[in-house]
């Protein structure tokens, strides 16, 4: 049985940061967590349209501050700012913050979209559900993020592929993808892709994008 383990993972303290930064005491850390995951949920789910990655969250004292990184700012912000108050809004309705400065969203553009692996994955499962034949999108997206500056991409995809009565796995590679080496970056995302006929079908990306 091979042992797998999540690149991210792996790398975190080396390359890699945590995406929750705080310490929890006197018996809060379970609070923090949930309170964390409900962030992240709300906000992944509203700003879709926006191309969201990520949220990081950092806590000092009983303040949160919310990191979002997102391909389109614009789309997100809104004009004159009201995206980030009706988001803000929202948000301090849902967690019941009492006090909304203690709340605080900030966005961070993305450079590269086609060197993000959760947005590429994003983009395939958006592909899948929409029936386009899984090789093309496979091919197509690796040469796209072959040319954005990627030294190697490997996207895998599983499930009923193409309505097949029988499961299984599809691999595409070019390039390296160094997967042992503690110093190389590795951008890794798995999504799953709700497929008319076929059901669910598991996305994963990798992308190599140099050494640090």
């Amino acid at each position: 049985m091979g042992q797998k383990v999540n690149p991210i993972g792996f790398r975190l303290g080396n390359i890699y940061t945590w995406s929750s930064r705080w310490f929890a005491k006197n018996g809060l850390y379970s609070q923090y967590l949930l309170e964390d995951q409900k962030i992240r949920k709300f906000i992944m789910e509203h700003l879709k349209p926006a191309g969201i990655s990520k949220v990081e969250i950092e806590r000092s004292f009983d303040k949160r501050v919310a990191i979002v990184h997102v391909a389109r700012p614009g789309i997100a912000i809104g004009r004159g700012g009201t995206g980030i108050e009706q988001l803000k809004a929202a948000l301090v309705k849902k967690l019941k913050i009492v006090d909304s400065d203690k709340l605080e969203i900030r966005f961070e553009e993305i450079k590269s979209p086609d060197l993000d692996a959760y947005l590429i994955a994003q983009s395939i499962a958006d592909q899948l559900g929409r029936r386009i034949p899984f090789r093309r999108i496979m091919n197509q997206t690796q040469e796209r993020v072959r040319r954005s500056g990627a030294k190697g991409v490997r996207i895998s995809l599983s499930g009923r592929l193409g309505g097949s009565e029988i499961a299984r796995r599809e691999t595409v590679k070019i390039g390296a993808v160094p997967l042992h080496t503690i110093r190389a970056e590795i951008d890794f995302a798995k999504v799953d892709a709700q497929v008319p006929k076929s059901g669910t079908v598991g996305v994963k990306v990798w992308i190599y994008k140099g050494e640090t």
